[in-house]
């Protein structure tokens, strides 16, 4: 994908659209199919991950970049109760640090997909006072919201917006940004203001998409040397 990167016209991001929507179809698809039981990821000899998949997504839809974290060594762990990940951002970061105490998770890293690292973010911020958390790592996650939200009339992606109340809290807490990475491509037709993190480990793909990008080689086989850094 590297080469259509460099053209930014009308049409190119069009079929960047309808890249990214086949792709978020195919995978949809595919998770409601799969058989993949969420335990078989529990073994490996390098420290745990927690994935945390975007706004509509099961946790079969990271299973891309589950696979390859997993066959680099670490446990990987999903939050089941997540479901579709239809849930506000507090209530969704409470099941993910319940699941960390009662899985007793410790030197942790949480591998995130787009509202997954919000609710990330979040966790680390609030329920973390033992720092089971060393840090995260996040696929194309709108830390500073999204323009087009505010145009949506589904509650579950209107507090994308860059007026939400909790979007401008957490985009203003820097503290911890030190202990994230965030990966994401020269287009998201989605995020138009970007998923650069002030302070955090930016990392610009020459790919583009906000789903697609999750299948990249490249971005799994980042996502695991930041893993190891």
């Amino acid at each position: 994908m590297g080469d259509d990167a460099g053209a930014t016209g009308p049409l190119q991001k069009g079929l960047w659209w309808a890249q990214d929507y086949a792709y978020a179809t195919g995978w949809q698809v595919r998770g409601l199919l799969s058989r993949i039981q969420p335990g078989s990821f529990h073994q490996g000899h390098l420290s745990p991950v927690v994935i945390i998949p975007g706004v509509y997504e099961n946790w079969q839809f990271m299973l891309p970049v589950i696979h390859v974290i997993h066959d680099a060594g670490h446990p990987v762990h999903v939050v089941t109760m997540l479901q579709r990940n239809k849930l506000d951002v507090p209530t969704a970061a409470r099941l993910v640090a319940q699941h960390l105490e009662e899985a007793g998770l410790t030197d942790a890293s949480i591998v995130a997909h787009s509202k997954g690292g919000l609710i990330g973010k979040y966790v680390m911020l609030n329920l973390d006072p033992g720092q089971r958390v060393r840090r995260m790592i996040t696929v194309c996650t709108p830390f500073s919201g999204s323009r087009y939200a505010r145009y949506m009339l589904i509650p579950s992606l209107r507090i994308f917006s860059p007026r939400n109340a909790l979007t401008r809290q957490m985009a203003r807490e820097e503290a911890i940004n030190s202990r994230i990475s965030s990966i994401y491509g020269v287009f998201d037709p989605h995020i138009p203001e970007g998923s650069v993190l002030p302070g955090a480990t930016n990392i610009e793909l020459p790919s583009a998409g906000h789903f697609r990008i999750l299948g990249e080689p490249e971005t799994a086989r980042i996502i695991v040397e930041q893993l190891r850094g």
